[in-house]
């Protein structure tokens, strides 16, 4: 049954909420909140520098002891923490509290090496709550709505994340996680939910598999799209919302600072993710100097967690590279879209690329679907780029070539590098969680 089209433009089904709604943080004044954050981050420095071993070394070679912190601007004077730190004390040597303290354990892939192992008491297990549910809310999500979660459940915080903000805000929770994409499209059709949380690359997935079941993605009962886990660009915001008529929202967060829910885009403005800067103080730097750059800069984003008691976080490094804003939905800052990551920067003869520079390019190539992978060889002394771009369903094999030729001409007018461009069928590269694994790097070490 596919109902009836909506009209062709998304519904704007979320409204900013009356003030009484809002969390008394997300209400302070600039000073209230450089307030409660310097009374966290003394006490977040203290409980590292007490409790982890691994961070009072750090402090004490660097000189420096959380009775130093008299202000936020003195917490540059830190040691910054890396994955490789997690890393060398897998799996629980960044840990605060006894082990029988802890709650739940989370982990990363580990797919380039250990894994990071993260863990929760029953106090980060309400806060990570709250602030998905704040996140959910500021999306125009409300009590009562049916939240689809199609993000992974298990170690990977996606799924689990949104899980428990959703039931905290008062929604009733479709626990989907990814895959078996035909039966998410029937449970869509059946259950019905007013949301979606997933990855923006599977959600045109299930855009794809409801055509291809002949069912207009516009006549479901969807009305919002909270997307995150990975980069996306307007483009991509642009596609779903006319695809879909819905309102398509960025939620942000890694498990190393909390999961989802460190930073939520308003539906009303749709200008960036609001930091929840009650639980998460966010610095720009330099990637190169680790230097603090002035507001408005762009750089790579650290985050030092505020209130989280098991596995405090100090000045973590994410490798993301954005740029801090003013608040405008909200008092707290926002963060600008993701450019792309600083480990992510595809140094080709010379020049500088960025995954998020070819998927623009993509989405204005006709027939070309968002799926793609950037395949990095060598031959001699010479570094090649390869793009495999999936095509959309409905893209015939005539219009294949052509379009693969107009990419090529369009990454080496904008981006300035050749590329061999090869368009394959529908479903064709490889997924992890819902992600795509967005380069592969097969040139020698």
């Amino acid at each position: 049954m596919t109902g009836t089209a909506r009209p062709t433009t998304p519904r704007r089904f979320g409204t900013a909420p009356p003030p009484a709604d809002l969390d008394p943080a997300e209400r302070f004044s600039a000073d209230e909140l450089a307030a409660v954050q310097l009374e966290r981050l003394r006490s977040t420095l203290r409980r590292a520098y007490d409790n982890v071993e691994a961070y009072r070394r750090r402090f004490d070679e660097a000189g420096v002891h959380p009775d130093d912190c008299r202000s936020l601007a003195d917490l540059a004077a830190f040691p910054f923490t890396t994955k490789r730190d997690l890393r060398d004390n897998y799996p629980f040597g960044m840990f605060a509290v006894p082990s029988e303290q802890v709650r739940r354990l989370h982990a990363s892939s580990g797919t380039t090496g250990k894994p990071t192992v993260v863990g929760y008491t029953d106090h980060d297990l309400q806060v990570w709550a709250q602030v998905v549910a704040r996140s959910i809310r500021a999306a125009g999500g409300r009590p009562g709505h049916k939240v689809h979660v199609s993000y992974g459940y298990g170690l990977f915080t996606g799924g689990l994340g949104a899980h428990y903000g959703a039931e905290r805000l008062g929604c009733t929770v479709i626990p989907a996680s990814g895959g078996m994409t035909a039966r998410q499209v029937q449970v869509i059709q059946d259950l019905r939910p007013d949301i979606i949380m997933v990855t923006p690359s599977y959600m045109l997935t299930l855009v794809d598999e409801f055509e291809r079941q002949g069912i207009d993605p516009r006549s479901t009962s969807l009305r919002i799209g909270i997307f995150g886990a990975e980069p996306w660009t307007e483009g991509m915001r642009a596609e779903i919302e006319e695809r879909l008529d819905i309102d398509a929202v960025d939620i942000y967060g890694l498990s190393e600072v909390m999961g989802p829910g460190v930073a939520m885009e308003c539906v009303e403005t749709k200008d960036g993710p609001h930091i929840w800067e009650d639980h998460f103080y966010p610095e720009i730097i330099d990637p190169i100097t680790g230097e603090v750059l002035p507001e408005g800069a762009e750089g790579e984003l650290v985050f030092t967690s505020l209130t989280k008691q098991a596995m405090p976080i100090i000045r973590y490094r994410t490798r993301d590279l954005t740029r801090l804003l003013p608040g405008t939905a909200r008092p707290m800052r926002r963060m600008d879209r993701i450019t792309g990551r600083s480990d992510d920067m595809i140094v080709l003869r010379g020049v500088n690329v960025y995954p998020t520079q070819i998927e623009e390019l993509v989405l204005r190539t006709d027939g070309m679907s968002p799926h793609f992978q950037l395949v990095l060889s060598r031959e001699g002394r010479m570094d090649r780029m390869a793009v495999r771009v999936e095509a959309r369903a409905d893209c015939p094999g005539v219009r294949r070539e052509p379009a693969a030729a107009e990419l090529t001409r369009a990454i080496k007018d904008a981006v300035g590098v050749t590329a061999e461009v090869t368009v394959v069928d529908p479903d064709t590269l490889e997924r992890s969680v819902g992600k795509l694994r967005r380069i592969v790097d097969r040139r020698d070490r």
